[in-house]
């Protein structure tokens, strides 16, 4: 709705001229122009779903003031639409009388068309509302001003059906939507033993559920009380955005519940063949150990004077721990077995370590006596090949270092001396034919 623009001549002004024939037909035209963008904006307004909605809700708070103020004002617009629609057809008849109107009738018409000589009941020139004053019985507009107070009334009632109507069509739907995918959260959070008083994301389940109930059922009745007025300082009806913040922060926490039950769903699918791995890796670390503890009663009966660690026994706890996830798996109990699996395949790994480190520690004499007898039949094959083999010395030396390496006990360290004897006799018999042979030359 517009207000027409200024017009010459106003009889508000003490020295306002009469309006001309040419004046009188402009201004009708104009006025009759305003007039059915007036009716157009009211049709539409009466029309106007929002409208239907609020008439028909059951509402409260914010929402229920505004509406009862809006209403008033609605009745009021059509009241003072009336009055303007009469004094417009009544400058219209007297316009019409005659082609060429009298100074009489022009008087008249200028009165009519800019002069205050609307008169519209106490009520309506309040604009409906009591915090307009104290009531009067009847007031007296210009259909200038009779304008601008039906734009006062129509952009207010506009903007509180705009705004619950943006509300409604935003929130409900979405709430809705939310609501559908909780319950199939729901069902699958309850297939993995997600449940309320059994697990934290079970009770945040009914959290959210009674919190999209309470939040659906204040945007029907409140919707202004979901409403955000623009920041701009725009005065235009419905300028601002509905207020999702409470919708937001449900859809954020049934987002992480989601993924948290899609964990959970994950292990229900990859339980056993996780189960069967821990069970294979404790029995290698079993294995392991085993190993160990027989290869530390062999170190102590065949090397002397050696300290060998002492082998710990399979980890009971592990095990404890292994037979409750197989329990939590049948009987379902998923998100307990969840976090237990993640924990035990780490211990699990480390048990394997510690039982091969226990097993390299505890086998180490006897890698040094392989190695020592290595390097000894490394050197006699040496000393074969350059035809030395039947050397009294070397065999002598040989034959120690032999007996204190096969025998049982075997003390590392004499053993260790005897090979590296042999060896200095090796060398020192391989270099005596190279310094003769430089000696004759």
């Amino acid at each position: 709705m517009g207000v027409p623009g200024p017009f010459p001549g106003s009889p508000g002004r003490p020295d306002a001229p009469v309006l001309d024939r040419e004046e009188v037909d402009r201004a009708l035209d104009r006025l009759g122009a305003e007039y059915e963008a007036i009716e157009t904006s009211l049709l539409a307004l009466q029309d106007h779903a929002g409208r239907r909605l609020l008439e028909g809700a059951d509402l409260s708070g914010t929402t229920k003031e505004r509406w009862a103020a809006a209403e008033r004002s609605i009745t009021v617009l059509w009241s003072l639409f009336d009055a303007y629609t009469a004094a417009l057809e009544q400058a219209r008849e007297l316009r019409e009388r005659r082609r060429w109107p009298s100074v009489e009738d022009l008087t008249e018409l200028t009165e009519l068309l800019h002069g205050d000589g609307v008169t519209v009941p106490g009520a309506a020139a309040a604009g409906g509302g009591p915090e307009s004053g104290p009531a009067r019985l009847s007031e007296r507009f210009s259909l200038v001003g009779l304008v601008e107070r039906m734009n006062g009334l129509y952009a207010s009632s506009l903007d509180v059906i705009v705004a619950a109507d943006a509300v409604w069509s935003a929130l409900p739907a979405r709430i809705d939507l939310l609501s559908a995918e909780l319950q199939r959260t729901r069902s699958l959070a309850h297939s993995v033993g997600v449940r309320p008083g059994e697990h934290p994301a079970g009770d945040d389940l009914e959290r959210i559920t009674d919190e999209l109930l309470r939040l659906r059922a204040r945007v029907i009745e409140d919707p202004l009380a979901f409403w955000v007025s623009s920041s701009t300082g725009s005065s235009a009806p419905g300028g601002g955005r509905p207020d999702t913040g409470r919708y937001d922060r449900a859809a954020r926490a049934l987002e992480d519940i989601r993924r948290e039950v899609a964990a959970v769903l994950d292990v229900r699918q990859d339980a056993e063949r996780r189960l069967m791995q821990l069970r294979d890796v404790l029995s290698r670390a079993d294995r392991t150990l085993t190993e160990a503890r027989q290869a530390r009663g062999e170190v102590l009966a065949k090397i002397a004077a050696s300290e060998v660690p002492a082998v710990s026994g399979p980890s009971a706890a592990l095990h404890e721990q292994l037979a409750a996830a197989a329990d939590y798996r049948r009987r379902a109990q998923w998100h307990r077995l969840s976090p237990l699996l993640d924990s035990l395949e780490e211990e699990a790994e480390d048990e394997l370590h510690r039982a091969r480190e226990s097993l390299t520690a505890v086998t180490a004499p006897l890698a040094v006596r392989a190695e020592l007898r290595g390097r000894l039949d490394a050197y006699r094959a040496k000393v074969a090949r350059h035809g030395m083999a039947a050397d009294p010395l070397l065999i002598e030396r040989y034959d120690l270092a032999r007996r204190m390496l096969w025998s049982a006990p075997c003390d590392l360290r004499v053993a260790e001396q005897a090979v590296w004897r042999y060896q200095q006799a090796t060398a020192e018999a391989l270099a005596a034919p190279q310094a003769e042979g430089r000696g004759e030359s």
